[in-house]
């Protein structure tokens, strides 16, 4: 582990009977960054942030926490979570939960204070049972930072939240990162990790398929989204190097791996399209190509290889 991480997996592997939920795994976790954790469901991104947590334990290899055992209390005094499911007391007040949580750190954020910046002013003497999906789960990713912890682990934590409130949500999240917090995320939004954060890892059946800044990812993968209009949408699939096709509105929307060759295999394939167009891809495709259709070895050899 080097002197300035946070956290360090070590050669990591986790099993359940025949499944292997973690497979071998190296990485750190450094301060002061944002980290995004993408990966389908089952690929091990829960399990990961599980036994950073101390809720279970690897079945090689070491995780280390703060220089310590993540089993060990000691070694989660600075550590703020927020799973994917949190159980609330229903009869106390949310300014009592907050209390409650709060009391148990030396150096903690005012309740007023933490309420303003995720939105729970309002909300301050509701009971917890009263509230909606969508305040609970503001209040649970609130309590992560109640104890100004040094790494925070948010799994999933805008999930059943509207447009607005995940707005909030990242807003408040930005602001406690400027603060001095060092953040790890999962999300199903992709677009939440394209707003967030400054490294993402991708993991696939248990591996890191990617490890790097969004843009470099991106790049990395170098796929293009094309548009178009046709009348013989199912033609496109038998194209070489679409890697995803989706329709929406009528258009025909391709993640393709090089939008040369793919628009000079479309123009002879003599398929009718019109309103053809171009673009750089995003995280959303990216993570696609990285995941679907390949598998995690053949993802490693040529995805990864810059890592080893």
């Amino acid at each position: 582990m080097s002197s300035t991480s946070l956290a360090r997996f070590d050669r990591v592997t986790r099993r359940f009977g025949d499944l292997v939920a973690v497979d071998d795994v190296t990485l750190d976790i450094e301060p002061g960054a944002i980290l995004g954790l993408l990966g389908p469901n089952g690929a091990g991104k829960t399990t990961l942030l599980s036994m950073l947590q101390g809720l279970r334990r690897p079945s090689s290899g070491t995780v280390t926490l703060f220089g310590g055992d993540p089993r060990d209390a000691r070694s989660r005094r600075y550590l703020g979570t927020t799973p994917q499911e949190t159980a609330l007391p229903e009869t106390l007040r949310v300014g009592e939960v907050i209390d409650y949580v709060g009391g148990h750190f030396a150096d903690r954020i005012e309740t007023d204070a933490l309420a303003e910046e995720f939105g729970l002013t309002d909300l301050l003497r509701r009971q917890s049972g009263s509230l909606s999906g969508g305040q609970k789960r503001r209040l649970a990713v609130a309590l992560a930072f109640v104890g100004r912890p040094r790494l925070v682990l948010l799994d999933e934590p805008t999930t059943g939240l509207d447009v607005d409130a995940r707005r909030v949500l990242w807003d408040a999240i930005r602001h406690q990162h400027e603060l001095g917090a060092t953040v790890v995320v999962t999300s199903h939004y992709l677009e939440e990790i394209e707003a967030l954060a400054q490294r993402v890892i991708v993991l696939g059946e248990g591996r890191v398929l990617a490890d790097d800044s969004v843009a470099r990812i991106v790049a990395r993968v170098g796929v293009s989204q094309v548009r178009l209009e046709t009348d013989e949408p199912d033609a496109l699939d038998s194209l070489d190097g679409v890697v995803h096709r989706e329709a929406a509105d009528g258009v025909q929307l391709l993640t393709v791996a090089d939008s040369d060759a793919f628009v000079r295999a479309l123009v002879g394939s003599g398929i009718r399209f019109r309103n053809l167009g171009v673009r750089g891809a995003t995280l959303e495709e990216a993570f696609l190509a990285l995941t679907a259709h390949r598998t995690a070895d053949e993802l490693v050899s040529t995805v990864g290889k810059e890592q080893r």
